[in-house]
């Protein structure tokens, strides 16, 4: 099978072992910057192509950035025109990057959550801020990637601060209730199809409620209950992922997820369950790649 990897950086770990999982099952594959890739949009003869030379695989994976998401995504969308078989398509990514269209399609499939709430006038922050509890409460940027653009407000008044800012840059924000039983601690379940395969617990460091490995985390095996998992595979069937990484926090009143992730990392997950979950991937590639089974699974 001949297989492309859509990364801006072959020298990324997942991208990486990606390639040396396919390339150790014989298959043919190549890393493609997808941000040098340009395209042919014509009816008759869809085409992608770099350096001059047309692009022809029998599937493609998705390692697409937040920040390239617009551009990623129309090259991911291309191959589907050309009816290559994309890990995930470009709908259920565009899906899953949206934060706030991701939360109210889990809402709507009664998939646990915090409470949250989304605002645009300033006159209304003290109503959302009561209507999530409270403070203290966890203020994010929609387009905020890896913990970036996540403010904990203690109280009332650092609430309506930040928001207020945030809300006069005309920044899209999300207000969301503090999980303090959490302890600074989230699950990321790795999910392939409708299993989850591997599973990390991740620690935030000391007077941190941000747990992401890249600000100094720390990841080490957990077991999920059955909640958890289901909770993890529903997630990510609700939003058309094949693959994907749920972050969940572990509640008073059970599993509530944080995010899910179009593309996530293989180095910290790999690492704490001592799994082969590239190898995984590309199994489920070998089972499901078919020539124009392109089509977007879900509605909404």
């Amino acid at each position: 099978m001949r297989i492309g990897i859509l990364s801006r950086n072959p020298k990324l770990y997942s991208t990486r072992r990606l390639k040396e999982a396919a390339a150790e099952r014989g298959h043919e594959v190549r890393v493609v910057d997808f941000t040098r890739c340009y395209m042919n949009i014509t009816s008759h003869r869809p085409q992608v192509l770099l350096s001059g030379k047309a692009l022809h695989f029998d599937a493609v994976i998705p390692r697409i950035g937040a920040s390239h998401t617009f551009y990623g995504t129309a090259v991911v969308r291309q191959f589907e025109m050309m009816k290559t078989f994309p890990l995930n398509t470009s709908q259920a990514i565009s899906r899953s990057r949206d934060k706030l269209r991701a939360l109210q399609l889990l809402a709507r499939e009664g998939i646990g959550l915090p409470v949250t709430g989304f605002a645009r006038s300033t006159k209304d922050i003290e109503g959302l801020i009561k209507m999530v509890g409270g403070a203290p409460v966890i203020i994010k940027l929609l387009e905020g990637t890896q913990g970036m653009g996540v403010v904990l407000a203690e109280t009332d008044k650092a609430a309506e601060s930040v928001m207020a800012a945030f809300i006069q840059l005309d920044a899209n924000i999300l207000v969301q209730e503090f999980i303090k039983e959490a302890g600074g601690a989230d699950i990321r379940a790795f999910v392939v199809g409708d299993k989850v395969v591997a599973t990390m617990k991740r620690q935030g460091p000391e007077g941190e409620f941000r747990s992401n490995l890249h600000r100094g985390g720390l990841a080490s095996s957990v077991k999920l209950t059955p909640e958890e998992r289901s909770t993890a595979t529903r997630s990510a069937n609700k939003l058309g992922l094949r693959v994907a990484g749920v972050d969940m926090l572990r509640s008073n009143h059970g599993p509530v997820v944080m995010e899910v992730n179009s593309s996530p990392g293989l180095e910290g997950i790999e690492t704490s369950s001592g799994k082969d979950v590239a190898g995984i991937v590309i199994e489920y590639l070998e089972r499901n790649a078919k020539v124009g089974k392109t089509k977007d699974r879900i509605q909404g």
